[in-house]
Parts: structure tokens; sequence; C-alpha cells
């Protein structure tokens, strides 16, 4: 820019730039004089589209400045920026060539005044919330009697001592399995998900417990991390809290299916006493024997009904082989008066039969008289006429006849000739 200026001077004349130039003389100057500052403001016009960067506005009650906030750099916010939000960024002032707009690329934003990590986490929990996260439905029920419990916090602290002072007094051979990890600072978030990965991976914990003692807000802040919340709510191994004390509560207990007041609490809810146990085991002994008792009582009584019903069987037996016996001679007797009615019946057909017979006509000394050969009886004598050929039929035989006169006496008086 220098050289340029003295070369004006030099020939006298006015010097004339390029746009391009301009904007790229005010873009060095702005990025070698202002490469690192912190800007208070309210953010206005906030745009979020798919490639990630933020677009918005810082302005106060007498100026406005444009702010880009590229991927890399919001992708570690704890918050998400929002219109009206009056906000700290810290970055470097540079020009936008191809509008020539002065504009501040942030690298680091935080929230104005004292509940900021407050506000990030209310807007979190919200967030997370809607997606269905800490829902009551999707949390699952801890196993009664755990063999292997996970622990999921710094090797070195309080916790851990607590909670391996409790199982033991409360859990004899409880096998407890820890997957360390620092529970404070801006590393502790991944070693956290870390050490939930490691325990699902290995997958002999029957149940895990991600905790830590007590702490202000940014002490606590890990386990306000999103990715510590969806670390929990994807393990396949169900996940007490243990964060804090009673009044602390965090982004992690919200998403865990059981939230525990401390790293003790935690500890007793996944082991029974074995005074709890004896006490249980008592009152099942109680009930087994009694519902024994029960049984047997009516099994008795089942039996004596069964033995009087039974009221001495061989007498039983004798009186249904008596029975038998009655029965059998009387069908007997039945079936010998219906064969003998029968048999009367028979006979007395026998003889309608009988005297219906024409064979009984013939031996009564009747005959029966038929053409020769056709058979066609006769029945008249007007039937017939002189040198006919006819068969007389008798009881005992049949007769060929041809007849020489033929005479009839008329059916006035059957049975009667007339002279």
């Amino acid at each position: 820019m220098d050289d340029l200026m003295r070369m004006g001077r030099a020939e006298g004349k006015p010097l004339v730039l390029r746009v391009s130039q301009l904007v790229g003389l005010l873009q060095e100057v702005l990025e070698e004089n202002f490469w690192e500052v912190w800007v208070e403001g309210e953010i206005s016009n906030f745009s979020a589209p798919v490639s990630g960067h933020y677009y918005f506005v810082l302005k106060d009650e007498r100026a406005a400045l444009r702010v880009v906030m590229f991927r890399p750099y919001n992708r570690t916010l704890p918050f998400v920026p929002q219109d009206g939000m009056r906000v700290l960024c810290g970055g470097r002032v540079s020009v936008y060539p191809q509008r020539g707009e002065l504009q501040m690329v942030a690298e680091r934003m935080e929230i104005c005044g004292v509940g900021n990590l407050h506000q990030a986490f209310c807007q979190l929990r919200d967030r997370l919330a809607a997606e269905g996260l800490f829902a009551e439905s999707r949390k699952r029920p801890l196993p009664a009697l755990p063999r292997v419990v996970g622990v999921v916090t710094s090797p070195t602290g309080a916790a851990i001592r607590d909670i391996l002072k409790v199982l033991s007094r409360r859990g004899a051979g409880l096998r407890v399995l820890l997957a360390p990890a620092r529970v404070q600072g801006d590393e502790a978030a991944d070693d956290l998900v870390a050490a939930l990965g490691a325990l699902n991976r290995d997958a002999s914990a029957d149940v895990i417990i991600i905790g830590r003692g007590g702490g202000s807000l940014e002490d606590l802040w890990p386990f306000n991390e999103e990715k510590v919340a969806r670390a929990i709510v994807a393990s396949a191994i169900p996940v007490i809290s243990a964060v804090g004390h009673e009044t602390d509560v965090t982004i992690s207990d919200l998403a865990a299916d059981l939230r525990a007041a401390t790293p003790s609490a935690a500890a007793e809810l996944v082991t029974k006493s074995r005074l709890e146990l004896e006490a249980h085991l008592d009152v099942l002994g109680l009930e087994l024997a009694s519902r024994v008792r029960h049984v047997l009582h009516r099994g008795r009584e089942r039996l004596a009904a069964l033995t009087r019903a039974l009221n001495a069987p061989v007498e039983k037996l004798r009186w249904y082989q008596q029975r038998c016996a009655n029965l059998e001679t009387l069908l007997i007797t039945r079936l010998r008066q219906a064969f003998a009615g029968r048999e009367a019946h028979l006979a007395a057909l026998s003889g309608q039969l009988e005297a219906l017979s024409p064979l009984g006509t013939l031996a009564r000394g009747f005959a029966v008289v038929t053409r020769f050969p056709k058979g066609d009886p006769v029945r008249s004598v007007e039937q017939l006429s002189e040198g006919e050929r006819l068969v007389i039929r008798f009881v005992d035989g049949e007769a060929r006849v041809v007849t020489e006169a033929v005479k009839c006496h008329g059916i006035s008086d059957m049975g009667k000739q007339k002279n």
C-alpha cells in the first residue's frame, strides 16, 4: 500500500485503484491489526444452513457487524446461538471480497453474564428432551442381583473409593470392572464416552455406574456434554448416573436409566445386603411352608373322601356281579319270549300261505287247464273249440288232450249242471 501511495505522489496524479485492489488492501490492513479481538453484542438474523456454518449479525445500540463462524469452530460450542442472545465472540476481523463487506470470523463464543453455562445447560436439556432421550419409556430396569458392576470415574477420586466401600460391605463376591476416565476438564467428555464404549464392548458388566463427586457447574460440565448423554442412551448395559450431591442434576442424570444422588447411593442401588436377602428368604420360606401344609391338608381330605366312596370294594364288586347275572337271566328270558312269539306268528302266516297256495287247491281234486303250447289259462268252456290241444295240470302231474266236443252249461248256477 505504501508503494502505491508513493507512486501516486511521484507522478503527481491521484491514485486510482481497482476494486479488488482496494478491498485486498483493506483486508490486509484489518487482518494484520485485528487478528485477535473480542466483541460483545446481541445476535440478530441467525442462520445455520446445511453447510454447518453459522451466519449472524452482532449488534449493539449504535452499530452492527456481520459475523461468520465456520463449522470446525461451532461444533465445540456447548449451546446453539439464538436471536436475541447476548454473547462474547473472539476471532479476527476481515473483509468479504465478493461484496466488499466488513465481517468478523468468530472462532470462539461465550454467553455473556454469570448464567452462561446454566443457559447452555437449559438449552441442551430442552433439545434432548424434545428428541425423547429422557423419556421414561426407554429406560430399563436394573438387574436384581448383578455379578459384575462397571464403573466409569476417575481411578484416584473419592467416588471410586466410596463405591468400592459400599460394594464390599453389601455385595459379597461382587466383581468391579473399572473403566478409568477423567471427570473434569476439556478432554473429560471424550474420556467418559470412550470408557462407556469400552465397557459395552467388553459386555461382561451387568450394570454401569458413571459419576464423580460434587463440584461447581464448571467442574461438572463434562457430564452436561451432549456426546456423553448420547453415549449413555446408546449403551446396551443399564446405566446409573451418580454425579455430585443431591442438589446437582446433570444431563447425564436425565439420560441414564436411573439417577443416584451420590456414588455411594448408586452402589447401594445395585446391591442387596445380606440381611435384606436373609429376610427375603425367610419370608419366602414361611410362605412355601404354608402352601405345602395347605396342599397336604387338601390331599388328606381328598383321600378320605375317596376312601369313603369306595366303602368295602369287595362287596361293591359282588353287588355288580350279581347285578350282571340278573341282567343276563332277564335278557335270556326276554329273548326266548321274543323267539316264541315270532315262531307262532310264522306258523300262522305259513298256514295262511298254504291255504292260498294253488298246490293246495289241486290237492283237493281240482285241475288247471291251459292251451298247448302257449300255456294260456282256460277259465271258461266258452274259450274252447273242438280239436283244440290242451294241457290239464293235476297235483301229481299233467295230461295232454284234444277236445272232441264242447258243451256250455251256463254260469247262472255255478256248480250245477243243466239237463
